[in-house]
This record gives structure tokens, C-alpha cells and sequence, in this order.
């Protein structure tokens, strides 16, 4: 396709805030831009971020991990000849590293966990890949670490770059349990005043729906590692108008709400093992994504990865303002539906988004 052929589809953006965030990437207030067609979004979120400034440490973001993964497949004649080789590859790691180090400057590799079926040897590398969310960088850095093993005569041939070990935009249990992007805990502590006066809602209601709704219906539905309202809403948004790759919103959105009433407060956090983002890459050159990063404080910083693990923490925030506003809005009759009517199914199209931005700067 050549240039003339691109096409650029338009989606209306907001920014929403500032979030008042804390934790161990930052500590101050943020905007943030939300690319999305459903307008009660802005508000909503802008709902959260509004009562996050009511409290003095406001939302607090944990980064807990982070790393970007590929597995490889190699095909041995037997189990056992794979399983020799899985005990070579975990032997020698450090030779497996000093490859990964000659072939990138920003890729490092940290684990190598192997998995066995039959006569195949799975291979699921974990990088850091500094401020980029690594896809290609890891694909490479795989590719390169295939070339040496299979150097080694240890038995095996080739399969794949790519076993779906990885695993990359599918709901699966090994991102949450072995680790697959960032991953952020964000908390948030509310007096009881704020969650009746702002949430029209109280701490005991709160945590019995994220009790009845999040735990118990996503586990009768049979969710993977997920218990959640709507995640998947605020990943895209931010995912669209900050250049990520919005298929990643299928992992993103595995996440657990979590909810207790303190004393009198309500505690309401969000944990989300495997955040997909990075600063640089592939869509970052785009004019509106470059200024949106810049705008949020996540591009130029000294360090390696800062701006990236910044983006993080901004997401893991923004997922708990959207978050927490929807649950508090399930605790009351007809609530959620008279918002969407209201904001959604007016006449005019343009004057629908400007009133809902606008709505979302207010809140």
C-alpha cells in the first residue's frame, strides 16, 4: 500500500482529569486523552478522577513487574530428548543472555521457563525492553536466540518463532501467573462522605457488588483470571489515542477488582498483571500521539523505561476511575441507563461529544 492509500479514521477524544496519582512511578496530577465512540466514557471516568483528587495521596500505583515475552517452539524426537534440552537451555542461560545483548541495545533477557508436550519443547522467554512494548523486539531477539540453540545439536528443529506460549492478544492464565507487560496495582482509600455525596452510594454497597458482580458472576461465567466491570473500555481509549496496539486490550482487560470496607472508608483497588504499553515503536511517530505523550509527561525522561512504566501507571489509574464510577452507578436502579440516554441518543451528534467532553472536564 502506498502512502496516497492510507486512510486515517477519525475517533473522538476527550482528555479527562487530571488524576491525582501516587506511587513508585509518579506523584502529581495527570490529564489523560480517551479515544472512544461511547461519550458517557468521559464523564464516567472523569466521575473517578475528580474524587481522586479529594484525597490527599489521590489513586496509588504499585508497578509490581514488567517484562515482554515470545515463546518458541522446537521439535525434538522424544520427551526425553526434549526435556535434556530444556536442562541445557536453563543450564547456559547466561550464553542465551549474552546473545540477546549482542543483538539489541534496549532488550535484556530474564527467564527462560520451558514447557513440554509430547516431543515438543515449548520455550517462553521474558525481556525488558526498555520504553517500547517490545513486540518486534523480542520477536527478533527470539529468532536470534533459535539460531543458537539449535547450533548446540542438542536434538531439536525448528517448530516456530511463536508457540502461543507468549501469549500474546488471547485471554489465557499464563500472563497472570508468569507476568506479560506492566504490571500495575492501583488503590484508592475514600471517606464515607465522598462515596455518599460523589457516588450517590455507600462502602458497604460498593463491596457487595464487587463481591456479587465481579467475583461470583464472572466465575459463573467462567472468566480466566479475571473479575472486573469493564476494563476493556478504558484500555482502548487510552490504547487508541496514545499509539498502542489496541489488540493487546484482550490480555489488558484480564484484571481483578478487589473491595473492603475500612473503619468507615471504602478501599477499592484494581490490579491489572499485564498491561501492554510503551512510549516508543510503531504508531508513536503520528503527530497527535507524539503531543498526547508529551502532554502526559511520558516521553524524554533520562531513564530507560521510565516513560513507559509512567504510561503504565496513568492507564492503571484511569481503569480505576472508570471502573469505580460504573460499579458505584450499578448500586443504584436505572442509574446506568439514564446516563447512556441522556449523553447517547440525542439529535445532534456534534453537540452530543462536545456536551460529554465538556461533562468529563467538569466532573
Amino acid at each position: 500500500m502506498s502512502s496516497a492509500d492510507q486512510l486515517y479514521t477519525p475517533i473522538p477524544t476527550a482528555w479527562v482529569g487530571p488524576l491525582r496519582i501516587s506511587g513508585n512511578t509518579l506523584n502529581e496530577e495527570v490529564a489523560v486523552p480517551l479515544a472512544t465512540y461511547e461519550t458517557p466514557l468521559w464523564p464516567s471516568v472523569g466521575r473517578g478522577a475528580s474524587i481522586s483528587r479529594m484525597v490527599d495521596e489521590g489513586i496509588v500505583v504499585t508497578l509490581t513487574g514488567e517484562r515482554m515475552t515470545r515463546s518458541t517452539l522446537f521439535q525434538a524426537p522424544n520427551a526425553q530428548v526434549a526435556l535434556d534440552a530444556a536442562r541445557v537451555l536453563e543450564a547456559r542461560f547466561d550464553e542465551l543472555a549474552a546473545v540477546v545483548s549482542r543483538q539489541s541495545r534496549f532488550a535484556k533477557l530474564i527467564e527462560v521457563h520451558p514447557e513440554i508436550v509430547g516431543n515438543m519443547l515449548f520455550t517462553r522467554f521474558a525481556f525488558t525492553t526498555g520504553d517500547a512494548s517490545g513486540h518486534n523486539m523480542v520477536t527478533a531477539a527470539a529468532e536470534s536466540l533459535m539460531a543458537e540453540i539449535l547450533s548446540w545439536d542438542l536434538g531439536l528443529s525448528y517448530g516456530s518463532i511463536s508457540g502461543n506460549y507468549c501469549s500474546d492478544k488471547k485471554a489465557t492464565a499464563v500472563n497472570g501467573i508468569l507476568g506479560r507487560g506492566k504490571s500495575c496495582v492501583a488503590e484508592i482509600t475514600l471517606p464515607r462522605e465522598i462515596v455518599v455525596n460523589r457516588l450517590r452510594s455507600t462502602p458497604e454497597k460498593i463491596v457487595e457488588l464487587v463481591v456479587q458482580k465481579n467475583l461470583v458472576g464472572s466465575t459463573i461465567a467462567g472468566a480466566l483470571r479475571s473479575a472486573n466491570a469493564h476494563y476493556a473500555n478504558m484500555l482502548l481509549a487510552v490504547y487508541l489515542a496514545t499509539g498502542q496496539d489496541a489488540a493487546n486490550i484482550v490480555e489488558g482487560s484480564q484484571g481483578i477488582t478487589y473491595a473492603e470496607v475500612r473503619g468507615d472508608d471504602l478501599y477499592f483497588s484494581c490490579t491489572l498483571p499485564h498491561l501492554i504499553v510503551g512510549t516508543v515503536g510503531n504508531g508513536k511517530h503520528l503527530p497527535h500521539v507524539g503531543e498526547a505523550l508529551e502532554r502526559m509527561g511520558c516521553a524524554g525522561q533520562d531513564e530507560p523505561g521510565a516513560d513507559a512504566r509512567r504510561l503504565a501507571a496513568i492507564t492503571a489509574a484511569t481503569v480505576l476511575c472508570g471502573e469505580l464510577s460504573l460499579i458505584a452507578a450499578q448500586t443504584n436502579p436505572g442509574e446506568l441507563m439514564a446516563t447512556h440516554v441522556a449523553i447517547e441518543r440525542r439529535g445532534n451528534t456534534r453537540v452530543k461529544y462536545e456536551e460529554a467532553a465538556a461533562a468529563a472536564e467538569e466532573a
